[in-house]
């Protein structure tokens, strides 16, 4: 901490500022002195300083100014008021105008220690508090979803309308885009967020054990059913019960299921008597529901019970401007989790992962982002640390540009060839892109 802490002192007395410094410079603090206001105001301009000395009477320009100077430069700076006894009042002014303290000159060495320790532990529990409040802010706003993207602004405003209601919600995109964060976010959001969020995944469960799951059974409603159990529709409570995958129940759980819906009541296995439910039912599916029910697979009541408020998570490479924003966020936790000292995402593999469609969407971005940190040598991701790099034609000499050259046509045409969104969703400026167009012969 005293390694990174840069501290400067500002006083015209050569005796004073001289063995401030030795003193400072002596507890292991980085340490700059300056003879007079402009001097120090200079060096301000140039450098970043943490904690500033600042004698109240200089012979160029009052100590008060040169404070106020600082504070509208950078507001985070610590600025202490050097005085003498017949000065502390206007010291006293001094800190109603931002400075943290003062010392009265005379003082010692080891005055001077305790106050700066007092005043680097508490801007790091400022920090610290700041940096918790935000992660508390970010993580109860919408969970983990993660993205900057037109796209995902667009998830999270529509995240905050529907989440206040009790609408049933249907939630489709492809596998790995996100849809159970989006339900715990929807959640999280609600006046229901007291409650239970209680996750059923359909599709790993035979239809017999779904049933006994979501409704739970009474004593001997089976050989093996030895005493009653709850089932999640109960334990939901009056939370929310999130049903995913839910296009791959069967034809008599779709039926029941139904009745759920429209009667708000259901019966555990072997009962007979009606448990009322007042649940909010999330479902998710990276089927095509409606084909589905064309086909004759799916209930077409259901589906339009299910599908009282629609909401389409986007795939990664139509959001591909988020993948810096979430592979970092991905390192940050591979990070601490393995105790690596892995500290960056080159250049060339944050390109390879740019130019990468990832059809395991944002799930497999994190995955690759997990086995890049653990087989990784050094300080940064390189593109051989990544499982895409493996991906037939991307380590043959030219294919890079190649999949550059395919990625600007789909970008464009997605797009409709409107080059100023094509360029942000690249990352390049316009003239970047037009070039790319001329050297690839994209039309």
């Amino acid at each position: 901490m005293r390694q990174k802490t840069r501290i400067l002192v500002i006083d015209d007395e050569p005796v004073l500022r001289e063995s401030l410094q030795a003193w400072l410079e002596r507890d292991g603090y980085s340490v700059e002195a300056v003879a007079s206001g402009g001097q120090g105001l200079n060096r301000i301009a140039k450098t970043r300083f943490d904690l500033v000395f600042l004698d109240l009477k200089l012979e160029d320009i009052d100590g008060i100014q040169v404070l106020t100077r600082i504070k509208e430069d950078d507001p985070d700076t610590s600025v202490v008021m050097i005085t003498a006894y017949g000065s502390v009042p206007s010291a006293v002014e001094a800190m109603k105008q931002g400075a943290e303290d003062y010392l009265l000159k005379p003082f010692e060495p080891e005055e001077l220690s305790v106050l700066i320790e007092k005043i680097i532990t508490h801007k790091a529990r400022e920090q610290e508090n700041i940096f918790l409040r935000t992660e508390q802010r970010e993580r109860t706003r919408f969970e983990s979803l993660l993205g900057q993207s037109e796209p995902m602004q667009e998830i999270f405003s529509f995240i905050e309308d529907i989440s206040p209601t009790d609408s049933t919600v249907l939630i489709t995109g492809e596998t790995g885009t996100g849809k159970e964060l989006a339900a715990k976010a929807i959640h999280s959001r609600s006046h229901r967020c007291e409650g239970p969020f209680v996750a059923v995944n359909c599709g790993s469960l035979p239809e017999q054990l779904m049933e006994s799951e979501l409704f739970g059974y009474e004593q001997g409603a089976f050989t093996d059913a030895k005493q009653s159990k709850k089932g999640r529709l109960e334990l939901a409570g009056t939370g929310t019960l999130f049903l995913d995958e839910v296009g791959e129940i069967g034809p008599r759980m779709q039926i029941d299921l139904l009745r759920v819906l429209e009667e708000r009541s259901f019966t555990r296995l072997g009962g007979t008597r009606p448990i009322g439910t007042d649940i909010r039912v999330i479902a998710a599916s990276n089927k095509d529901l409606p084909e589905a029910v064309r086909a004759g697979y799916f209930r077409e009541d259901l589906y339009y019970r299910l599908n009282v408020i629609s909401l389409e998570m986007p795939p990664l490479r139509k959001r591909k401007e988020d993948i810096p924003l979430l592979a970092e966020h991905f390192l940050s936790r591979f990070r601490q989790e393995t105790k690596k000292e892995i500290e960056h995402i080159s250049r060339q593999a944050l390109d390879l992962m740019m130019l990468y469609d990832w059809p395991g969407n944002v799930r497999e971005l994190e995955n690759a982002i997990e086995r890049a940190v653990v087989v990784g040598k050094g300080k940064k991701i390189q593109p051989e640390d990544l499982p895409i790099s493996r991906e037939p034609g991307l380590n043959k000499e030219g294919s890079l540009q190649e999949m550059e050259k395919v990625h600007i046509q789909q970008v464009l045409k997605q797009n409709d060839w409107n080059i100023s969104r094509s360029a942000k969703i690249l990352g390049i400026d316009r003239s970047t892109l037009y070039k790319k167009i001329r050297r690839y012969n994209i039309r």
